[in-house]
């Protein structure tokens, strides 16, 4: 018997202790930590071993049973092979993909992907009551946000991209135009260390030794600027001086641009049911000749040489020379000049402080200031890759740097009209980008504006008999020959002459039947408004359908031309509405079926008094442009391209359509 409250069993406490003083631990409780507890005696329980001692033995192999083979994971290996090969695959392409093709296969894959999630929200959502969202404006919102971040993040042509989605405000959403109108932001540039190398590639020399500039200032030799004056999606600006002197734009296209393929128009056109298939080629081959610099040469050429032969345009639209031998499909040299972006209202129209009869420099051989070379040599070396070597030549804004050209946004707005309706009409010729950074002004000694136009990258060809058939359009549309309108259009696939023809004026058009608006109205019914935005994008779908009925048969210049017309009515009205654009551009194209050479001698006499008739017509749209302008006069905020474009929203939306023209301001 042991106790377990002292540790000791009973023989031990028996020897070391008299039997009175066993008796008296026996019979005292048993104090620890202020804490009793009496002795708890427990039985000792004992193990004795019968068996006789056997070392132990081994068994013998040949008793034992056969061996179980080893596992080997044969499926486990297997598959952790393929994975490692997987990654190995995944990681090389990606670093190729990266320095060789400049990111190319990411930037499909991340667009095809966001794509599909895009393509497939819209087909489970678009509906009156949207499954995932609280209404159709959350949708359109949370996919303008998607691609407009996927385009910003892939840059380059998807930038360019991106602006020719926003330029087609009357089909879009307004959460599309509100997001994509950030498009116009100046894109990044790339570093000089990849414009050096674009030239290596294209010319075999440094840009030393093709331009003969030095970037330490040594005498003798032209300068150039290593930092961007200009960054756009395709291309980035630079400045140079050239040693003899002449003072030129170099523009370098951005390493990524060549392997840079779209392929979201042809998933969108199968996803969302619109016929624009056949149209993807042809849009697709704009945008890629726009990255020939070769193609825009040309183009900046052949403008010069029939502005040159025009007697209405000339001296009053100048096309910058092109330095051929300084050129090539990725890098182009052209005159630099020395102007006001068309969207600087105040510094046009401000008070000329540059002298009398002289003019803006550069223009008419105005001289331009030579930089100074002991400035340069300080700016190269404190400031190698931030210089800016241009002189400023603001002279001619007067000592408190407030003067500006002093011309008339009268006269600049008509000459911008007359160029681009001589294009469309008599040259069909057409420059398809002319928003306000593409457009400069100059003042000549005369005092009047000159336009200078650039960037001649996205142009359109138009045939003959298709020009002719838009001039006759236009002149229909001036005097509501409805009988005309209808057989052109229906003959370009198009039925439903309403909604064109307000497209082609950007007002709406009321010499029609209105059955569109008509059909609308009686269609709409008068539901809560989620259900009626649902209704009126359907029907914005479908009337897009029907201007598209016979894809074959649409003229594909009709896309960019009403790009150009866009952008020059936005023009016209951010500076005020100084000019009748309708009656300018239905002027010309009467004028045009005059003389076209493509057109017999008959044909044009018949037109000729047929056009002087037309001119007692447009005497009704001065009326009403001049009416405009006398209520300006008194007070009315609104000119009449204003009042047009409120006509214009306000049809739209019963079309189906809402618009929204901010994106062109500035």
């Amino acid at each position: 018997m042991a106790f377990a409250g002292i540790g000791l069993c009973a023989r031990c406490l028996a020897r070391s202790s008299s039997p009175k003083t066993l008796q008296a631990v026996l019979r005292k409780p048993y104090t620890a930590r202020s804490l009793e507890w009496p002795l708890v005696p427990r039985t000792v329980k004992r193990h004795i071993q019968s068996q006789e001692f056997k070392p132990f033995i081994p068994p013998s192999p040949s008793s034992l049973p056969k061996a179980a083979p080893p596992k080997t994971y044969r499926r486990t290996r297997k598959w952790s092979r393929r994975l490692l090969y997987l990654a190995l695959g995944l990681g090389a392409t990606y670093e190729f993909d990266q320095h060789f093709w400049y990111a190319s296969l990411t930037r499909s894959a991340r667009t095809f992907w966001l794509s599909l999630v895009v393509a497939t929200d819209y087909k489970i959502n678009f509906r009156a009551h949207p499954w995932l969202y609280d209404s159709i404006q959350d949708l359109h919102l949370r996919n303008a946000e998607r691609l407009f971040h996927l385009l910003r993040t892939n840059g380059g042509l998807y930038l360019k991209i991106g602006q020719a989605i926003a330029m087609q405000s009357a089909i879009l959403p307004p959460e599309f135009q509100q997001m994509f109108s950030k498009m116009f932001d100046d894109a990044p540039q790339n570093d000089w260390k990849d414009a050096e190398k674009v030239i290596l590639e294209d010319f075999g020399k440094t840009p030393e030794e093709l331009f003969g500039v030095s970037f330490s200032g040594e005498p003798g030799k032209g300068v150039m600027e290593r930092t961007a004056r200009a960054s756009a999606s395709v291309a980035q600006v630079h400045w140079a001086r050239l040693a003899n002197g002449d003072e030129v734009a170099i523009k370098i296209q951005k390493r990524e641009i060549a392997q840079q393929v779209g392929v979201v128009t042809r998933i969108y056109t199968w996803w969302f049911d619109l016929p624009l298939y056949s149209l993807v080629p042809y849009i697709s081959e704009r945008l890629l000749l726009e990255t020939d610099f070769v193609n825009e040469a040309d183009n900046a050429e052949r403008m010069g040489q029939l502005v040159a032969g025009e007697s209405r345009l000339r001296g009053r639209v100048y096309i910058p020379k092109v330095y051929r031998e300084l050129s090539s499909h990725r890098v182009m040299t052209a005159e630099w000049i020395e102007g006001v972006r068309l969207w600087d209202k105040e510094t046009l129209t401000r008070p000329w402080h540059g002298g009398w009869r002289q003019g803006s420099p550069g223009c008419r051989g105005t001289p331009l200031d030579p930089p100074n070379r002991q400035q340069i040599a300080e700016i190269i070396r404190e400031q190698p890759l931030k210089e800016h070597l241009k002189p400023k030549r603001d002279s001619w804004k007067g000592l408190n740097g407030k003067g500006g050209l002093g011309v008339s946004l009268k006269d600049c707005m008509q000459t911008m009209v007359d160029l681009f309706s001589a294009q469309m009409f008599l040259w069909g010729l057409c420059h398809c980008d002319p928003h306000p950074g593409n457009i400069f002004i100059r003042r000549l000694p005369s005092g009047k504006p000159e336009l200078v136009l650039i960037d001649h990258g996205l142009y359109v060809h138009m045939q003959p008999e298709f020009r002719h058939q838009y001039s006759l359009f236009w002149k229909s549309l001036m005097t509501f020959d409805n009988k005309t309108i209808g057989e052109i259009v229906r003959s370009w696939g198009i039925n439903n002459p309403d909604v064109f023809a307000s497209a082609t004026l950007m007002r709406p058009y009321t010499g029609g039947d209105n059955s569109t608006s008509a059909g609308m109205k009686r269609t709409m019914s008068k539901q809560e408004q989620r259900e009626r935005s649902y209704e009126m994008q359907q029907q914005m779908r479908k009337g897009i359908r029907e201007v598209l009925a016979d894809e074959k048969k649409w003229p594909r210049e009709l896309i960019f031309i009403g790009r150009n017309m866009r952008i020059v009515q936005g023009n016209n009205q951010y500076l005020g509405a100084p000019v009748n654009r309708i009656k300018i551009m239905g002027g010309w194209a009467s004028r045009s079926l005059v003389d076209s050479p493509e057109l017999s001698y008959r044909e044009r006499l018949v037109n000729f008094g047929r056009h002087v008739l037309f001119k007692f017509v447009l005497f009704g749209s001065d009326v009403i442009f001049y009416g405009s302008k006398v209520a300006q006069f008194f007070g009315r905020t609104q000119n009449l391209e204003d009042d047009m474009e409120a006509s214009m929203k306000k049809a739209a939306v019963d079309m189906g359509f809402e618009l929204n023209h901010s994106v062109f301001e500035g």
